[in-house]
Order: structure tokens, then C-alpha cells, then sequence
């Protein structure tokens, strides 16, 4: 996302005042390659140079992207498409077909006339100001004096006082100017040297689409796993319930005794079987939650972990309940990864509301190396929050500490 704030008077005023410059240079190189390289191409000695116009126009881009962003607050994304991993000429022919090249190749083109109104429009108006300062100093010893009226003759150091006093006036007007200017200027290079509409919905589109991609992933590994703890799980200790049952009913006759022990033997096994399908439920969406909320379910995650845990939930009023759902999940991977691998002995949940969404953080005093590796339980969880356009980093330093950090977006 391209952020644009109002730039600093002092550093808008260097930059449009050197922009005459960097225009001048950036102008006649890029002219100067690029006509030479298309007025030879036909004889293939000119491709050579084209290539290397192309790659100064699109340096003296970003160099000024860069320098925009510094002097000007304004940040501009690049806007190129992703190139090719083909030939020289395949690399070649997308950067000379893509639209972006050309905008550069306009701004590049624009910046010396645009800097030279800049370079004039900045100058003016602190000469204006740094000529009204001036006069007390200098007025004593010229060979006349300013009239003004009938009562005000300009002669002295003390008389041109008053002129002084305009020349501070006007420092503001001139610092909001020259502001003025850079911002405008910024909004100028921002169109050029930015991404266009189209492209940044198409960039917002790609990213919708492999967010939902991860989500279905996600779904359909988290069915996989429903139907292997089933049928690994709960099934084959219903089915020995059953036969345990089964060998008791036909021995209830004759063997007593044994019946009773395959009574117990299959009430065991069915306590057990109960155990893995509450277990499996509360992996697929507490009850505790659905019923009490974000505070109450993650409260009794974290009484159930064997490790000091401070938690702090404010997400008056409820968020949807996609996202309660992965700040839920969220924080049980995380206490199950610092029980299991970080050698942790405490933890700080917070879960707070914010503008955007819900923030989730959780840290431990672990010692850190967690990573977002295919497959493993963390890219699940960035997975599950991707299906909501949620984002979850990791930033752990071998050592420690460890933070979670899930950002899930909705409206409130």
C-alpha cells in the first residue's frame, strides 16, 4: 500500500531545488540511449543499447522513488510485473512491453521542465522573503531612499525595521508553499512511478485468490485430519467396545467372571472413545467458545497448559465468528508449541480489539528458532487466517524471545 504524509518544508525545499538538476541529468541520458538504441535496432547493434536505456530508465526510477520517499514522505510501490525466467530476449521484450517501463521513461522525460517551474516557483518565493530581510541592511548606504506616503521615508536601519517585519511574515506563507509544492510533486511522482488502478486491483486480485487457495488447503487438510482421528481414533475403540460387548454377551452364560472383565475392559474403552471425540470436537470448534466468547474459551486453554500463562482478551463487542475461530486456534498452537518445543515455562496472551480487526499476540520466554515451515502447525495457522485476509508473523530469534502476532481483519 503506497502512504503519502506531508512532506518537511526544509527537505521539500532541497529536493525541488536539486530537482533541476537530477532533471537535467536523468533527461538527457534516457533521451539520448533510448533515441539512439530505437534508431539503430534495425541493424541489431542498437538492441544492445535499448537494453541498457531501459535498465538506466528503470534505475533512475527507483533511485527516484527512493528519493521521493526520503525528502517527500511519499511512498511509492514498484510497479513492474513479475519478469520472465526465460532468455535474454524473453526478459528484454517484457521489460520493453511493460506499460510501467514507459511511465518511467515519462516521468524521467517530465522532470526537467516540472523542475525547472519547481526550481523557479521555490527560488522566488525565498528571494521575496530574504530580499525583505535584507533591506534594514543595506538601505543605509544606498544613493536613495524609499518613500512610502507621506509619513514613511525608507533611508535607515531603524526605518526599514517594518520591512523586516514583512519579510518574517512571510516565512510561513513561504514554508507552506514550498510544502505545498512537495506534495504535489509527490502526488505527480506517486502517478507515474506507481502502479496504476489496474494494476493494483489486479495485484489485490492475485493475492484474494491464492488467500482463498491456502483456505481451501487448509479446509481440506483439516477434513483429512478429522477423518483419520475418527478412523484411527474413536472408530476402532467403538468397534472394540463392540466386540469386547459382543464376547461378553456370549459368555455371560458360562463364564461370568470373564464376562465381567470384558464388561470393564469395553466400559474403559468406551470412557476413552468419549475422551478423543470431545478432544476431536474441541479441535473443531469449542463449545466454550461459541457459547462465551473469545475470554472464557481462551481462559480455559490456558488453565489446561502446564506453564505460567498471563492472558489478557478486550474484544467488546464480539467479532464474527471466523475470527474468533482463528484468534482462538491461534493462541492453542502457540501454547502447544512453547509447552512442547521452546522449553518455555511462561506466556503472554493479549487479544485486543483494534481499527482494523482483532490483534493477537502471544509471547513466551522460550528459546526461539520458530519458523513458518510448510506443513508444520504455525503455517496452518497462517493458512486458517489467510481464508479471512488475516496475516500471522513469527518473529523468533534463536534464544528468544518468541511473538506471535495474528492480525485478522473485520468490521465493527
Amino acid at each position: 500500500m503506497d502512504v503519502m504524509r506531508k512532506p518537511n518544508a526544509l527537505a521539500a525545499g532541497f529536493y525541488l531545488l536539486t530537482n533541476l538538476v537530477t532533471g537535467i541529468f536523468w533527461f538527457t541520458l534516457s533521451v539520448v540511449l533510448t533515441v539512439v538504441g530505437l534508431a539503430t535496432s534495425v541493424l541489431w547493434v542498437g538492441l544492445p543499447i535499448l537494453w541498457t536505456a531501459l535498465q538506466v530508465v528503470r534505475g533512475g526510477a527507483t533511485l527516484e522513488r527512493a528519493w521521493v520517499r526520503a525528502a517527500l514522505r511519499t511512498d511509492i510501490p514498484r510497479p513492474y510485473r513479475e519478469p520472465p525466467t526465460g532468455t535474454l530476449w524473453q526478459r528484454f521484450k517484457s521489460q520493453f512491453t511493460d506499460p510501467a517501463t514507459w511511465r518511467d521513461f515519462g516521468y524521467l522525460l517530465l522532470l526537467l521542465p516540472v523542475g525547472i517551474m519547481e526550481f523557479a516557483s521555490v527560488l522566488a518565493m525565498w528571494v521575496a522573503v530574504a530580499a525583505f530581510l535584507a533591506v534594514p541592511f543595506w538601505i543605509g548606504e544606498a544613493p536613495f531612499a524609499v518613500i512610502v506616503g507621506e509619513f514613511w521615508t525608507i533611508d535607515s536601519f531603524v526605518s526599514a525595521l517594518p520591512v523586516s517585519l514583512i519579510g518574517l511574515a512571510l516565512i510561513p506563507f513561504a514554508a507552506l508553499g514550498t510544502r505545498w509544492l512537495g506534495t504535489v510533486h509527490g502526488k505527480f511522482a506517486r502517478g507515474m512511478l506507481g502502479p496504476t488502478r489496474a494494476d493494483a486491483l489486479a495485484i489485490e486480485a492475485e493475492r484474494l485468490s491464492s488467500s482463498r487457495a491456502r483456505g481451501v488447503e487448509a479446509a481440506e487438510a483439516e477434513r483429512r485430519r478429522i477423518e483419520r482421528d475418527l478412523h484411527d481414533g474413536a472408530q476402532q475403540r467403538l468397534v472394540a467396545v463392540a466386540m469386547g460387548l459382543g464376547r461378553a454377551k456370549s459368555k455371560m452364560d458360562t463364564d461370568p467372571e470373564g464376562a465381567a472383565e470384558l464388561i470393564a475392559e469395553a466400559h474403559a474403552d468406551a470412557k476413552l472413545a468419549i475422551k478423543e471425540l470431545r478432544d476431536l470436537a474441541r479441535g473443531i470448534y469449542p463449545s466454550v467458545l461459541g457459547d462465551r466468547g473469545l475470554d472464557a474459551a481462551l481462559s480455559a486453554l490456558a488453565a489446561r497448559v502446564p506453564i505460567e500463562v498471563e492472558l489478557q482478551v478486550d474484544v467488546e463487542p464480539r467479532p464474527p465468528t471466523s475470527v474468533e475461530s482463528a484468534a482462538y486456534f491461534t493462541v492453542g498452537e502457540a501454547l502447544t508449541n512453547i509447552t512442547k518445543h521452546s522449553n518455555g515455562t511462561r506466556a503472554t496472551v493479549r487479544v485486543n480489539r483494534v481499527d482494523t480487526g482483532v490483534l493477537v499476540e502471544v509471547t513466551d520466554n522460550g528459546q526461539g528458532g520458530a519458523e513458518l515451515k510448510p506443513g508444520g502447525g504455525l503455517a496452518g495457522l497462517a493458512d486458517r487466517a489467510a481464508t479471512i485476509d488475516g496475516v500471522v508473523v513469527v518473529v523468533s530469534p534463536v534464544g528468544g524471545p518468541t511473538v506471535i502476532r495474528a492480525e485478522l481483519p473485520c468490521a465493527w
